[in-house]
């Protein structure tokens, strides 16, 4: 799928200061690893996290947790992964150094895996822990853990910004963050004059169609690029399973698939053009988005995820 086209002023003005940003951050980052003069002491979602030193041996738990360590540098820092089930791979330009990284697990994280890894440091999405997995019993073995939870951009931003202080990386983490946002204003810019499209996010169906509610991050991402989730008003929890007849009645005109291991997204678009979701005009014109699963989990795609819908939304507007 194409992306839009960003005005060339802009796009040269963008990578200029991401250019400028890393070479400046480079002369601040050198040297600063190590204990803290005074322990760094966040909060993380509710929870109180004390950091005494500079992690050394971390696991992230999730590919957009990984990837999104990867972007910002930290690749040697990491000794496993999770959730490569959940993925569809890492984006072109971080794909080198993701195959360096050891896998933990292929699928969810196990207590007995992360116990006897030798990690120091959790980066991990929210639904890693719980069962299994205690935070507090982690603790027990020096294992810091940061849970990646954000709902919106904003949230997460402030991980990043987390993860910057950290690691003693401030300044990339900053000049991060302005590059996200500087590329999605670039889009609301292209699209602000367009009536926001309906947008059904289709992860699965069976009995009804599992989609994501307006309380999930993917939400926010569909509303910069010019959409609204058709269940924007639904907040009380992430997922849910919506009937058909509900899809029906709220007519969406685009249906975002999410791309990941089981089952493959050709089933899912058979699914959805074979059974009764096949009465939408959406769906006879096949306004479809595909996207892999880990671009609309928090982490480093936000800008790129928004690009990719706002493209596929308006693809009039594509070059």
């Amino acid at each position: 799928m194409k992306k839009l086209k960003i005005p060339a002023l802009l796009l040269v003005l963008c990578i200029t200061f991401v250019l400028v940003a890393c070479d400046n951050q480079a002369n601040t980052d050198i040297g600063n690893e190590g204990t803290f003069d005074t322990p760094l002491v966040l909060n993380n979602y509710g929870r109180e996290i004390t950091i005494n030193s500079t992690p050394q041996r971390v696991l992230t738990l999730g590919p957009n947790c990984t990837e999104l360590f990867i972007a910002l540098g930290l690749t040697d820092y990491i000794i496993g992964h999770s959730l490569a089930d959940h993925s569809r791979g890492p984006l072109p330009e971080f794909a080198d150094d993701y195959a360096r990284i050891p896998e933990l697990t292929f699928s969810h994280a196990t207590r007995e895996a992360i116990i006897t890894s030798g990690a120091d440091f959790i980066y991990g999405i929210d639904w890693e822990f719980g069962g299994d997995i205690e935070i507090e019993e982690l603790a027990d073995y020096d294992i810091a853990v940061y849970k990646n939870a954000a709902k919106t951009l904003e949230e997460q931003y402030r991980e990043i910004l987390d993860i910057g202080r950290i690691f003693q990386i401030e300044a990339r983490s900053e000049a991060f963050i302005a590059d996200q946002k500087a590329r999605i204003q670039a889009v609301q810019d292209i699209v602000a004059d367009k009536p926001a499209l309906r947008v059904l996010v289709y992860d699965h169906g069976s009995s009804g169609v599992f989609t994501a509610s307006g309380s999930n991050f993917v939400s926010e991402l569909i509303s910069l690029a010019g959409g609204i989730n058709i269940f924007d008003e639904i907040t009380e929890q992430e997922w849910f399973t919506a009937s058909f007849e509900e899809v029906l009645a709220r007519e969406p005109d685009v249906i975002i698939i999410n791309d990941y291991d089981v089952p493959p997204v050709n089933e899912k678009i058979n699914e959805i053009i074979s059974g009764i979701l096949a009465q939408l005009e959406s769906v006879r014109n096949e306004h479809f988005v595909i996207i892999d699963l880990e671009s609309i989990l928090p982490g480093n795609r936000m800008a790129f995820t928004v690009e990719k819908f706002a493209s596929g939304f308006f693809p009039e507007r594509s070059g």
